[in-house]
């Protein structure tokens, strides 16, 4: 590892050396020392770090440059053939329509007959309190009995904020994720509308309750698919770690919240337990407790492999790299699976790399193993990474045995990126039951996109008591 053209690794290991034939040194000071070129051996490792070799967001990148666009020579500005437009059409009904008149005395002396008019049409919004009343009839007869119509069904007080209002809260809440009180401020200047935080809580509260049966069926449909993926993210509940768990697939997704990252929140989650398919994930240990077949994320293994070449010099890491993206592109030339002779030449190329790794990156010498020490002797991370990809060859590889499954874990990593968003834009969760409602929401929201259905429709739907209609599809 270098830096600013600083070989760090090269004067550690002379410094060690250094230490190790000073017979004068005592055991206290090398021991201090040995503490301090530790320490400089993690920090320099930190400093290398970016989005490429680690799981560090772009954003962190030091000096990030702009990726080059591609070339575009000799195509011309604007959308290319095949590009599907947004350009305005005229609506066939206005709502309000204002003819315009021409001013006679400034046309030329003569006779003028009608014939038609040219329109040009303005798109605008209008931000508005709309307000329904309901008059129930009331008819009383001669005994002073008294019989009054019934009103619909929802319409249950006096004065009651109607499902189009509630939709649209929970859409700015859960949706774009806009904190309550900016919620709030929003209806009071837009609308002239008075709302509180607490009743923008009432809403979601009661699209939670009315998600119940999504929840049940969600959990069915994913422990049910062939392929899912796993990820799990930190999350903050009043200043508190938490860990927000999240299972999906391309048209299903579910959020649970949990105090816990391992086997108690999956078991808890209630779905892993029973799926048989093939599970991606990053490796995360506790996943392999459950009785099915495994694919690991390659795009975490690009990103290590590439910290230890750039760090540790390790060729066999950079021949590795290529290999993954070239069993990949050919993968995708064939449609999502190798024929057995390719995929076969492919595995041997695999392991011939980890045996150049093995020699190039070997085992700790056991014989070096202190008295009485116990456990597994310690590792490189590039070791670890070696001896990770050995016995998993087949969860690394499956993605060109099977063509559902994929190169990359990207779909379980999208999914759950948005609960980041949250963090930053509307703060921690207060409470575990707000977690439990953001959740259930999301899921719901993201799973209505996967299937084309817009977030405020669902959320309309819902709170009439519906479900889109996906939902009845096997």
């Amino acid at each position: 590892m270098k830096i600013e053209s600083i070989d760090i690794q090269a004067a550690t290991d002379n410094a060690r050396k250094l230490i190790q034939q000073d017979e004068d040194l005592s055991p206290a000071v090398a021991a201090v020392i040995e503490l301090l070129l530790t320490i400089i051996t993690l920090l320099a490792n930190r400093l290398n770090l970016n989005s490429k070799n680690s799981s560090k967001p772009p954003s962190t990148d030091p000096n990030r440059k702009k990726e080059k666009k591609q070339n575009t020579e000799g195509k011309k500005p604007g959308g290319q053939n095949g590009h599907e437009g947004k350009t305005l059409e005229p609506v066939d009904k206005a709502d309000l329509v204002l003819p315009l008149k021409l001013n006679m005395t400034e046309l030329p002396p003569g006779d003028y007959r009608h014939v038609g008019y040219e329109t040009r049409q303005v798109i605008d919004l209008k931000v508005a309190q709309y307000v329904t009343e309901y008059r129930s009839e009331i008819l009383e007869d001669a005994f002073g009995n008294r019989y009054v119509a019934p009103f619909p069904k929802g319409v249950d007080r006096r004065v009651q904020y109607g499902t189009g209002l509630k939709a649209h809260a929970i859409y700015l809440s859960q949706h774009q994720l806009v904190p309550y009180e900016r919620i709030c401020e929003h209806f009071r200047d837009q609308a002239g509308i008075p709302i509180s935080a607490g009743s923008i809580f009432n809403f979601n509260k009661e699209a939670f309750n009315a998600l119940e049966a999504f929840d049940e069926i969600v959990k069915a449909r994913l422990s049910g698919s062939s392929v899912c993926h796993a990820d799990e993210t930190g999350i903050n509940m009043n200043g508190s770690r938490f860990w927000l768990h999240c299972l999906s697939n391309d048209l299903f997704t579910y959020f649970y919240p949990h105090e816990k990252r391992g086997r108690e929140a999956i078991d808890e989650m209630g779905i892993i337990p029973s799926f048989k398919g093939v599970l991606c994930h990053d490796h995360w240990k506790p996943y392999f407790n459950y009785d099915c077949l495994h694919a690991l994320c390659n795009a975490h293994h690009l990103r290590e492999l590439e910290r230890a070449w750039e760090q540790d010099s390790q060729q066999w890491a950079k021949d590795m790299k290529f290999l993954l993206l070239e069993i990949n592109k050919v993968v995708n030339e064939h449609s999502g699976k190798l024929p057995s002779d390719i995929a076969g030449g492919f595995r041997k190329r695999y392991l011939s790399i980890l045996e150049k790794g093995n020699l190039e990156c070997p085992p700790p010498d056991e014989t070096k193993r202190k008295k009485g020490q116990r456990g597994r002797m310690k590792r490189s991370k590039a070791r670890n990474l070696l001896e990770r990809m050995e016995d998993f060859e087949n969860e690394t590889l499956r993605f060109m045995d099977d063509p559902l499954v994929p190169f990359t874990n990207n779909q379980g990593e999208n999914d759950i990126r948005m609960t980041k968003v949250h963090q930053k834009i509307s703060g921690c969760f207060r409470s575990m039951e707000g977690a439990k409602i953001f959740c259930r929401i999301r899921s719901y929201l993201s799973t209505c996109k996967k299937n084309n259905v817009h977030a405020s429709d669902a959320l309309r739907l819902l709170l009439q008591g519906e479900l889109p209609s996906f939902f009845e599809a096997d």
